[in-house]
């Protein structure tokens, strides 16, 4: 098939092009920088620059590659995390996911959407710590974030596609920022730690995608390991794996202006996710079936 990819260059991009190239698919992929078309081009694809917030840029992208399936991965995450300024980090981001959204949905035509959401802990927090595709996301959760999250998800399905619910990336180049905080000892457990998690490697998340994409799948799929788990348990073996000591632990009432309210949730209350139905409906089987082996195998 044609398959476009709005933000190949991105950190999961950079694991999907290649999949979608070696299954045989002619890709497009974009990139807001024309200093990134060598790497995209050495991955098999033809490169193009775009910007997925200029409704004519992703028109004339879209229209000149003629894609059957446009795949949604635009981002705009980098930088040092900052949860406790949550909104301010991801507002580039929440935009490409409502704005940028829509102007791909607009250019699409008959072309098939999938498209990039998040799993990992901010399921509905009540009820049980692992939720499925029928449990709706917690609305409060990430603030601005969850907003744009429950738009991307809504107009997406609405318009036949796929959602692929990807929980907390870790692979090349996906957790280095975490890990630097971690050896540093600057990536406390909050309270108990015992909010949950889900996690996924990102050639896990790249292979879910391409099968979404061939089967131009439809509907919410999580993409997430078998073994949703929580901080107090995850986050001591990844510093652990990094050769760092212990993170050190700290209360609630003083992570609370610390660290910020989104950092509380996530180690406390956060809820992770079920996989059963993308390994069903799509025939997904992670390589990395928990977090244990692939925490282990990518800093060893």
């Amino acid at each position: 098939m044609k398959v476009f990819v709005a933000g190949g260059a991105g950190v999961l991009g950079r694991r999907l092009v290649p999949q979608l190239v070696a299954h045989g698919h002619e890709v497009t992929a974009t990139t807001t920088s024309a200093a990134k078309f060598g790497l995209l081009e050495r991955m098999g694809a033809a490169a193009v620059a775009m910007d997925g917030l200029d409704a004519a840029s992703v028109r004339e992208a879209v229209e000149k590659a003629a894609p059957e399936v446009i795949v949604h991965q635009m981002t705009a995450i980098s930088g040092k995390p900052d949860i406790r300024h949550f909104d301010r980090w991801f507002a580039t981001t929440n935009r490409l996911r409502t704005e940028g959204t829509d102007h791909l949905l607009a250019a699409a035509g008959d072309a098939h959407v999938v498209a990039q959401s998040y799993g990992a802990w901010n399921g509905l927090r009540s009820g049980g710590w692992v939720k499925t595709e029928d449990d709706p996301l917690d609305p409060t959760s990430t603030g601005e974030g969850a907003a744009a999250i429950r738009h991307l998800e809504e107009v997406v399905v609405g318009a036949g596609g796929a959602v692929l619910r990807y929980g907390s990336f870790y692979g090349p180049g996906a957790t280095d920022d975490q890990v630097a905080l971690i050896r540093k000892r600057q990536y406390p457990i909050v309270g108990d730690g015992s909010g949950y998690c889900s996690w996924v490697h990102l050639d896990d998340a790249a292979s879910a995608t391409v099968l979404a994409a061939e089967q131009k799948a439809r509907g919410v799929f999580n993409i997430v390991d078998d073994e949703p788990a929580p901080a107090r348990e995850w986050l001591p073996y990844l510093a652990e794996c990094a050769g760092a000591k212990p993170p050190m632990r700290i209360p609630v009432w003083l992570a609370r202006p610390l660290a910020g309210k989104t950092a509380v949730s996530m180690m406390t209350e956060g809820r992770g996710f079920a996989n059963a139905k993308a390994k069903r409906e799509l025939g997904w089987h992670p390589r990395y079936a928990s977090w244990r082996q692939g925490f282990k195998e990518e800093l060893a």
